[in-house]
Parts: structure tokens; C-alpha cells; sequence
């Protein structure tokens, strides 16, 4: 099928789907309220005029649970890649991120998608996102919004990833998880929650060896998550959070092409030198209060430390991090009535988020340990403040209008202690706007248009100028950069069915159209050894995501996105291939990074006669991309396959015990495909040096045996 008639294929299905026809009352399912991260207060799912998607527990039934990509692979227009098989995720929302792999502090990191656990950030004031906290065992709930949330969340929200630890279930509940499988993964995990007077303790401990597939691509992680929420008081609640994990992860780096195709396990032999690796060791605790004055006021604050011991071995340097994240956020809403048919809730807060340390680069042993010279002594502060107005007026049951804006004042604070010439501040500021319309026909149906700006800062990292010709001597900011800003224009309509009769019983859809213009696009070159703002962008797409619940227990669930992303206009000057005076024109090209076509399917049957087993089949892919602006270096079409065959209801076995398990094999074909690649790659030898092979063929085994409630997704 070629791209245009995908195109037509899935813009025809918009009228189709908004034509399906209400049925009765008794047919048409009301979905309870959701907690809709974007709008910051609980809104239902069907009155958000932005793409938003939830995982369910069930969603996750077969996942080994060590990545956040397994939970995303049924969102459409999300390409999650786990780059070696651990934690080390590439994660893109709309285009969103697509610079966030390679070198350069790359590895374990994310770019331009914010992500939240229990509410509280994960990503850094500067845009950064380390997946060192994220578990899917802990895992209760997980919200995905796919479109700029910069207007209510400020920087690097052009996509947000919302996890909740929390469970539902009141009752004392306790689940001990065994898990096995191919490549040495060992994991073990002990799950409880119960209730503690009025409140609700819940706690999860995940322990998770992998010795890795490729060479040098072995890793280990320890991760504690708790958390206490109780009343306090008359419509007062305190939340109490606690996160502690000790992540070490090593890198194989990229491979050539000849590389990959002949010894994918092989490591990138100046990586395995190096020893490359991350030894992270994180904390946080974070308290929430919530406060309600009847149904029409509600006020929300939180407040949280995040000390951080970060060190790596990286390009012939052992670095150390000593790191502290502070920060907190402040909201309040209120509802209020303008005559009969007309009702608003108006929503006001404020955020700040600050993290800063001593950095110290030494020189690197020939074992790959710290060595004894000091190569560079610096602090890194980022101060991340904003404050935003979002207005939702109601007109009837059908009508919603969202109006809001944020103003954001993103600063950066560099001292370099061993030549202080270079230190330098620099302050990105923006007012980011907001519209949305919603039409509900029936309350599980709606239609939305929207419009939405978004402002994301160059990270960290990126600001530091590594000279083309050698370490820079003039500035620790890179003066070549811009944030990133973009507007989003978004047409979606959702709705959910039920019917009493016929093969099919349920049929449920997420369809949206998006245009994003983008201005000043960051773009890494030498595989993320440097960063500058290159060009603006038209990012445009269709995306659908479709559940059917037959009869007999079948349930197929399918995620489709057409992405076409091209460059406006680029020129870059060839000095930064070591061939100065000469320039290169990329207009038009393919935005690097991002594929045209990603899919994604699930097929459930849990038939009668051989209950209490599941099988699920699940199929993903991705169309070939570009790993270079200049659209030379391909990254290949891949599709892989899995198969699980287990018991997700607990089954009892006496004494108020009760088990379920699980067996997958995941690239059930044995295809051969690159998980990820590094952009803009180093050349070596005039052949780039780019691509990260996906695991082969992997069995995954796991069991879980609990008393109580469902303890566990």
C-alpha cells in the first residue's frame, strides 16, 4: 500500500467513525471519570479536546515489565524503542524526541515528552527524562496524552507519560512475582497494599538482573516505590511518596551496517574499551496535599526532593554527578455557574522545578575506573518556573470550550571552577496559548478541534559547545541554540459502544488528525556530541487507535499512525564535517529520526472451554527511517511478532492463596531489525556508524502467587 492511499485510507475513516450511530441507552457505555493528566484535574476522558490514550493493568498481561516501551506499544503515534533490551528507552510523541539517542549523555535519557510517576517529574528542568524510577510491576494505571500539553505543563511537553502507583482496590492484598527468560533476565518483585486506618499503604519492590543479548549490554536495577495516602481532615487528603533505585546499565554502542549484519551481538569495540556505562542511584520523597470545599473549589499542592548520584564512563571520561532536584506545584480549580445552561471550571496553578550540583570529569583508567586527573569541575543549574490560567466553559451537555495559556521561564546557570571565563547564564522565556472545542453528541462520544503552542528549552547537555575542532574555549552555553517552538493544530473524535446482540459486543475508537509547525528544530550531529538549532518543521499525521470486544472472549486491539514529517528550510554549513566554506541544503527532507508508518496490534482469545488460559498474538512495526538529515543513512522496516499463552485472573489454590502466570516468546520469528540508531552518526572510514540490532527470538516466563485482591497488574 503506498503512503498516500494509507492517507486517504485513514482520513476516510474520520466521517465513518463520527457516522456510527448512537445506539440506546442501554447499548452506549458511559466510561467513568478519568484523571486526565493534560487538563490537571479530573476531567472525563470524552469532554478533552486533545489525543489521549489509557493502558489498562490487562494491557500489560505477558510484558517482562523491565521498559517503559512494553506499555506503550498499543498507543498510536508513540514510537517507544528499548534500545538493548533494559530500561534504555527511545521515546518519540509525534516527532517529539526523536533527537533523544546516541552519545553525549544520551544513553537512559529521553527528550521533548514529559514524563510523571504518581504526579511527580520525572523529567528534569531542563527536559531530560531518565527512566531510573519506572517499573511496570508497579504500575497501576498509565495515561498517555499525544499532543503538545505545553500550555498547562510547560517545557518538553509535547507529549505526556502519566503513571500512577496507586491501586484501586481497597482490601489488604500481597503478590510475590518470579520471572525468567532467555539473555540471564532474572526478576523478582513483592507487591502490597492495605488499607492503614483511612488510608492506603502501597508499596513495591522490583529487583531485575539482565546479562543482555549483545556484548557489554548486561545491566541490574533495584527499585523501591511506597507510597501513603490518608484524610486529614474534612475533605483534606495527604499523600506521602517515596521512591529509592540503584540502576547500573552498560552500553554496546552502535555498529556499521556491515557490523550488524554480520555479528549483531558484537559491542562497538571503543565501548567496550571504555567500559561505557551508567551507575545511577536515585531518590525522592514527595508529599501531596489535596484540599476540597464542596464540589466547587479544590485546592492541590505537592512538594518533593530528588537527590541524585549519577556516574559514567563516557568518550575517555569517567564522570561523576551529584545531583539535587527540588520542586513543587500549586493548583487550584473552581467551578461556577453563568446562567442556566452555561457552567465553567476555571484552573490556576504554578510549578517550579530546580536542579543543580557538582560535576567532576576525570581521567579513565585503562579499566575503564576513574583515574586520577581532574579533566573538568563545573555545576549545571536549571531553574524551571511557570504559571498557568486554563478557563472550561460548558454550554449544555454537548458543548465545551477550553481556553488557557502558560508563561514559562526556563534558566540556565553554568560556572566552570577550573577556568572561570567560560561561565555563562542564559533564559528561554515564552507565553505558550491554548484553545480547544469539544461537541458530544452522546456521552461516550465526542468531537474536538484544538489549537496548542509549545515551548521546549535545549537540555542540558545539548547547551554544552564540544568545539567542532576541539573542546570549546569561548562559552559554557552553546549561543547556537533556540528553544524549540511549535504550534499544533489537532482534529480527533473518540467513542465507545456496546451492544446487547450480534458477534460483536463492544467497538471502541480514537481517531485524530494533527499539523504541527515547528521552529527552531534542535538537531544533534556527530552521533549527539553536539547540538545546534538547524531548522523549522511540518510534522503532520493521522493516527487511530481501534478496540472490538467480540463474542467468546476476543478482543483485538490495533494502534495505526501515518507520520509525515519533513523539514522546511535547512541549510547547514559543512563545517561541522571538518569541510568548511561548504554548505548542504536539507530542505524538504525527511525529518531525521522518525518514521512514516508505525503500527500495532493485539489479538485476545480467552474462549470458554479452555478457561482460565489466555492467548494473546501481538504484532508490531515500524516503515524505514532516515538516520541522517542528509537522508543517506536508512534505518530498515521492521515487524515483529509475540505469542503469550497464561493465566491473568488469579486462579485460587486453598489457604486464600491464588496464582496466574505467564509464558511469552517475543520476536516469535526470529527477525532480524534495529531497535534504534544513533542520528546524525559518527562517519568513520566514510561508513557511519549508527545502528543498535533488536534482541533476537526470547522466551519470558513469569508467576505470580498473591492472597488478597489483585495485587498486581
Amino acid at each position: 500500500m503506498s503512503s498516500s492511499s494509507a492517507v486517504l485510507l485513514l482520513a476516510a475513516a474520520f466521517p465513518l467513525a463520527a457516522q456510527v450511530p448512537d445506539t440506546t441507552a442501554r447499548d452506549t457505555v458511559r466510561l467513568p471519570p478519568v484523571t486526565v493528566t493534560a487538563a490537571r484535574h479530573q476531567q472525563d476522558l470524552f469532554a478533552v479536546p486533545l489525543a489521549v490514550t489509557q493502558v489498562r493493568p490487562r494491557d500489560l498481561f505477558g510484558a517482562r515489565g523491565y521498559g517503559l516501551d512494553e506499555a506503550l506499544t498499543l498507543v498510536p503515534g508513540v514510537l517507544a524503542q528499548s534500545r538493548y533490551g533494559s530500561s534504555d528507552v527511545r521515546l518519540v510523541v509525534r516527532g517529539f524526541g526523536a533527537r533523544g539517542a546516541g552519545d553525549r549523555s544520551n544513553a537512559g535519557t529521553s527528550r521533548g515528552v514529559r514524563v510523571l510517576l504518581d504526579g511527580f517529574p520525572e523529567t528534569e528542568p531542563d527536559g531530560r527524562t531518565s527512566f531510573d524510577g519506572i517499573d511496570l510491576a508497579a504500575a497501576h494505571a498509565i495515561e498517555v496524552i499525544r499532543s503538545n500539553a505545553s500550555a498547562l505543563w510547560g517545557n518538553a511537553a509535547g507529549g505526556v507519560v502519566s503513571i500512577s502507583t496507586v491501586p484501586d482496590a481497597d482490601a489488604p492484598a500481597m503478590a510475590l512475582e518470579g520471572m525468567g527468560g532467555a539473555f540471564g533476565l532474572r526478576r523478582w518483585a513483592a507487591i502490597t497494599h492495605s488499607p492503614v486506618g483511612a488510608g492506603k499503604l502501597a508499596a513495591t519492590f522490583v529487583h531485575t538482573d539482565f546479562d543482555g543479548w549483545r556484548t557489554h549490554s548486561g545491566s541490574e536495577r533495584s527499585l523501591l516505590n511506597a507510597s501513603l495516602r490518608t484524610p486529614v481532615g474534612a475533605g483534606t487528603q495527604l499523600g506521602v511518596f517515596a521512591l529509592a533505585t540503584f540502576n547500573l546499565f552498560r552500553v554496546p554502542g552502535p555498529l556499521d551496517s556491515a557490523q550488524a549484519a554480520t555479528d549483531p551481538r558484537q559491542a562497538n569495540p571503543t565501548y567496550l574499551l571504555r567500559d561505557e556505562r551508567r551507575h545511577n542511584r536515585v531518590g525522592r520523597l514527595g508529599v501531596t496535599l489535596d484540599h476540597e470545599w464542596g464540589d466547587a473549589r479544590e485546592l492541590s499542592a505537592s512538594v518533593y526532593v530528588n537527590p541524585k548520584f549519577l556516574q559514567r564512563s563516557e568518550r575517555g571520561t569517567f564522570r561523576d554527578f551529584t545531583r539535587y532536584h527540588v520542586g513543587g506545584n500549586i493548583v487550584f480549580r473552581t467551578r461556577m455557574a453563568f446562567g442556566e445552561s452555561v457552567a465553567g471550571t476555571l484552573v490556576v496553578g504554578g510549578d517550579q522545578a530546580y536542579q543543580d550540583g557538582a560535576i567532576l570529569f576525570y581521567s579513565l583508567t585503562p579499566a575503564g575506573t576513574r583515574g586520577d586527573t581532574v579533566r573538568a569541575d563545573k555545576r549545571e543549574g536549571a531553574l524551571n518556573m511557570g504559571a498557568f490560567l486554563q478557563e472550561e466553559l460548558a454550554f449544555g451537555a454537548r458543548w465545551l470550550l477550553t481556553l488557557g495559556a502558560r508563561f514559562d521561564d526556563i534558566s540556565y546557570y553554568y560556572q566552570d571552577f577550573l577556568d572561570p571565563k567560560l561561565d555563562a547564564d542564559k533564559a528561554f522565556r515564552g507565553v505558550t496559548p491554548k484553545l480547544g472545542l469539544t461537541f458530544r453528541p452522546s456521552p461516550a462520544h465526542s468531537l474536538y478541534a484544538s489549537v496548542g503552542g509549545g515551548i521546549e528549552a535545549p537540555a542540558g547537555n545539548e547547551t554544552d559547545p564540544a568545539g567542532t575542532f576541539g573542546q570549546d574555549t569561548v562559552t559554557l552555553i552553546n549561543p547556537l541554540l533556540d528553544p524549540i517552538r511549535s504550534t499544533t493544530y489537532e482534529l480527533g473524535t473518540r467513542q465507545a459502544v456496546r451492544f446487547d446482540r450480534g458477534p460483536l459486543r463492544g467497538l471502541s475508537y480514537d481517531l485524530a488528525l494533527y499539523h504541527t509547525r515547528v521552529r527552531n528544530e534542535i538537531v544533534p550531529y556527530q552521533g549527539g556530541r553536539f547540538y545546534f538549532t538547524a531548522a523549522s518543521a511540518r510534522r503532520s499525521g493521522v493516527e487511530l487507535g481501534l478496540s472490538l470486544q467480540g463474542t467468546g472472549a476476543i478482543t483485538l486491539q490495533t494502534a495505526l499512525a501515518y507520520q509525515h514529517h519533513r523539514y522546511g528550510r535547512y541549510v547547514v554549513d559543512s563545517v561541522h564535517y571538518r569541510n568548511p566554506d561548504r554548505f548542504a541544503d536539507y530542505s524538504g527532507n525527511r525529518v531525521v529520526g522518525v518514521p512514516e508508518f508505525t503500527y500495532g496490534a493485539s489479538l485476545d482469545v480467552a474462549p470458554r472451554a479452555l478457561q482460565p488460559l489466555r492467548l494473546r498474538l501481538g504484532l508490531q512495526g515500524t516503515s524505514s527511517y532516515f538516520a541522517d538529515d542528509a537522508n543517506q543513512v536508512r534505518v530498515a522496516a521492521y515487524r515483529t511478532a509475540s505469542i503469550t499463552v497464561g493465566i491473568d485472573d488469579p486462579v485460587a489454590v486453598g489457604g486464600g492463596l491464588s496464582i496466574r502466570g505467564f509464558a511469552t516468546v517475543n520476536n516469535l520469528f526470529d527477525a532480524d531489525y534495529i531497535a534504534s540508531a544513533f542520528l546524525n552518526p559518527d562517519v568513520v572510514g566514510g561508513v557511519p556508524v549508527a545502528f543498535e540490532p533488536g534482541l533476537p527470538r526470547s522466551l519470558v516466563v513469569g508467576v505470580t502467587l498473591a492472597r488478597g485482591s489483585r495485587a498486581a497488574p
